[in-house]
């Protein structure tokens, strides 16, 4: 009898653990209803922007975001729309913001003009949040140093290419990786980056020395939280192509991040510096 009733005590005691997990979780997706949200996606094909819209939108709606999406990164010039948004969510890998020479001898216009980089740069200035993974942000355009600025990060190789590797939870108390487990695999690029020194990290990973014997045990942020003027950024440089968000642990890190962006003009800056990378 005794048994039994510690056996219904500890079960009891778990069933409020995961409650009390669900509902912290539930109340992070519920902060993005009413929430008015920008998508923007293209660039590089390799990347699947259309896919990773086609997981993304229809989650955000179902919470109850007002999602506005766009393929023409023009719209950031729409001054009235960026006066009205919560956050912006962008997926748009190796984008150009100079104008170039097409296969056809004529000129081809920039991916991201001045004029739009105006917009979306004083936008998250002013306090609108950004979200973005992979090379949607991460590797959005390699010759501009105040984008690359305001993510807090660059892609500058994947070496190994696509292959498994162990991704470990760094911060366990920040609401965006609390109770994920402690590490989780995948199989996709490994991003090796330049960091900003000032970014709050939520996650690593850590290099063997298959593909560059130079960097064997190098430890690299792989999610991260930062901010641009009074805007929340909020940045995961897994998934590399739309399947990779089959991984529970990978879509739960992006949506949990999403929420915390999007409360980006509603709620106090918070204070870090977090220039060690833990393992």
């Amino acid at each position: 009898m005794r048994a039994s009733k510690l056996f219904i005590v500890n079960l009891s005691v778990a069933l409020m653990l995961f409650v009390g997990s669900f509902e912290s979780v539930y109340s992070q997706y519920e902060a993005l209803r009413g929430k008015k949200i920008l998508f923007t996606y293209g660039g590089w094909a390799g990347h699947e922007p259309q896919q990773c819209k086609d997981v993304f939108v229809p989650w955000l709606q179902s919470v109850g975001a007002e999602v506005i999406v766009s393929d023409n990164l023009g719209i950031y010039k729409d001054s009235v729309l960026m006066n009205s948004i919560d956050l912006i969510i962008q997926t748009w890998t190796m984008g150009s913001t100079q104008t170039s020479v097409g296969r056809d001898g004529k000129p081809q216009p920039p991916d991201l003009d001045p004029q739009a980089e105006r917009g979306l740069l004083s936008a998250v200035r002013r306090g609108v949040g950004l979200a973005g993974w992979h090379g949607g942000i991460g590797d959005s355009f390699r010759n501009d140093p105040e984008f690359q600025y305001m993510v807090g990060g660059q892609w500058v190789a994947h070496p190994g290419n696509v292959h498994p590797y162990t991704v470990h939870i760094t911060d366990k108390v920040d609401p965006v990786t609390k109770g994920l487990s402690p590490s989780f695999q995948v199989v996709s690029e490994q991003y090796y980056m330049q960091v900003d020194p000032n970014v709050k990290v939520l996650a690593t990973i850590k290099y063997n020395g298959d593909a560059n014997a130079w960097i064997d045990g190098c430890i690299i942020p792989v999610v991260w939280k930062k901010t641009y003027g009074k805007g929340r950024v909020f940045y995961s440089s897994l998934g590399h192509v739309a399947k990779d968000f089959d991984v529970p642990e990978v879509f739960e890190i992006m949506k949990r991040g999403i929420c915390w962006a999007a409360q980006s003009l509603h709620e106090p800056k918070e204070p870090w510096i977090s220039p060690v990378y833990p393992y």
